[in-house]
């Protein structure tokens, strides 16, 4: 089995970051975590919960270690919930204007590693 990892970039406040993650779990159209194998430290999931056929309730936990004085007032005046609210605006006006999935890699993980159980899919891991 193989593992998969993603290079993740972010934008809060105008401070930039990059890092390493490893997709610890993955059901496709329904849930994804992942912890950063790097700084800054983080972690989350997030999760797709259906309401019918053209609704669904997204669910984000995230855990981070805010780094600097800059980080950690942004964080204690709730700048960090801020951001998340107005990505996952964003991340739904995204998805309702294309109205189908991306067609990204859609295989499973479990434990870390992507699931090669018969009838998985024969997607090719990203690059």
């Amino acid at each position: 089995m193989a593992s998969v990892q993603e290079s993740i970039r972010t934008d809060v406040a105008g401070v930039w970051r990059e890092y390493l993650a490893q997709i610890m779990e993955q059901t496709p159209d329904r849930m994804i975590a992942w912890v950063s194998t790097d700084k800054p430290r983080n972690a989350g999931t997030v999760s797709f919960e259906s309401l019918g056929a053209e609704r669904a309730r997204v669910n984000v936990e995230l855990e981070w270690e805010p780094e600097g004085l800059l980080e950690k007032a942004g964080s204690a005046v709730g700048a960090d919930s801020r951001q998340i609210t107005a990505d996952l605006g964003r991340f739904k006006e995204f998805i309702e204007s294309r109205g189908i999935e991306t067609g990204e890699w859609r295989s499973s993980v479990a434990r870390g590693e992507v699931d090669d159980a018969p009838g998985g899919s024969d997607h090719q891991l990203p690059e």
